[in-house]
């Protein structure tokens, strides 16, 4: 059992030994590697910080791009409202146009029409009144005798004249 129990001087040195060693690291290496293990949690605990806030950043400029594309979109949809409104108003006012002037066209064209046909019945007249002077004027020049040769000159008059 000798070898297993230490002796009082392995002991007593073993533990100055053990003191001084704790000594020396506690005074030149606990502190510095306190120190860089607190660096260390620092830096760590900052990047956490750093992500959250680029997670919360992301999160606000994903909204702001949903916002973006909204707006966009109701742009676009009040464009093309715009668009339709603008079309039919441009159809609407050529369709009336397009009537003004077919009613322009229309009473033109009666105008026409209307002048055409005093004109028309001006001649009919004339030659109406031509035809009855010379018919007058033949009967005059003729003396009948009869109802029969009156009836039979008429006749033959009316064969002769033609109707322009």
């Amino acid at each position: 059992m000798d070898l297993v129990t230490p002796g009082i001087g392995l002991v007593f040195w073993t533990g100055i030994i053990f003191a001084i060693l704790l000594f020396v690291l506690t005074k030149f290496a606990w502190k510095p590697i306190n120190k860089m293990i607190t660096n260390r949690n620092q830096s760590i605990e900052d990047a956490l910080k750093q992500a959250d806030l680029a997670r919360e950043e992301m999160k606000q400029l994903k909204a702001d791009n949903e916002r973006i594309l909204s707006e966009a979109r109701l742009e676009r949809d009040k464009m093309l409202q715009d668009a339709k409104e603008m079309k039919n108003q441009i159809i609407g006012e050529a369709k009336g146009e397009a009537q003004k002037e077919v009613e322009k066209v229309k009473k033109a064209a009666t105008a026409e029409i209307e002048a055409q046909k005093a004109a028309a019945m001006e001649e009919i007249r004339n030659q109406v009144l031509d035809l009855s002077v010379l018919v007058a004027e033949k009967v005059i020049r003729k003396e009948l005798k009869s109802t029969n040769e009156h009836e039979k000159f008429v006749d033959d008059l009316l064969k002769d004249v033609k109707l322009n």
